[in-house]
């Protein structure tokens, strides 16, 4: 049991560092903020909550000591950076950053025209 148990936890903590990376070469690669911010909420968020779940297994399993911050910084961690990074976006947005040249879609272009058209958000 304990082989299967130190499996997961390096699986947990190394598909999280992969993520972390994947998230990192996304801030510095892509191409404008819309997209970094997209990598940085979406990958970290998943690299950051797989090392937590491998930490917290390796705490529970290994030392017999179930530690509820870890759970509550996953939990934390799910709720809120997928809605900071959408709030961010729509900050960047409203604020006049404007998109890669190379964009297909602003759907909110359309969305602010027909809320200033109408008056209201119906």
């Amino acid at each position: 049991m304990s082989v299967i148990i130190d499996f997961l936890i390096g699986f947990f903590i190394l598909v999280g560092s992969l993520f972390c990376l994947i998230a990192t070469i996304g801030v510095i690669r892509l191409p404008d903020v819309y997209t970094r911010n997209h990598a940085a909420s979406k990958a970290a968020t998943l690299g950051v909550m797989s090392i937590l779940l491998g930490t917290f297994l390796y705490f529970y399993a290994l030392e017999g000591h179930f530690n509820s911050r870890l759970i509550l910084g996953i939990v934390f961690l799910f709720m809120t950076s997928p809605i900071s990074g959408h709030l961010i976006n729509r900050a960047a947005y409203n604020s006049g950053v404007k998109l890669w040249d190379k964009s297909v879609r602003d759907d909110l272009k359309e969305y602010n025209k027909k809320v200033l058209e109408k008056g209201s958000l119906d």
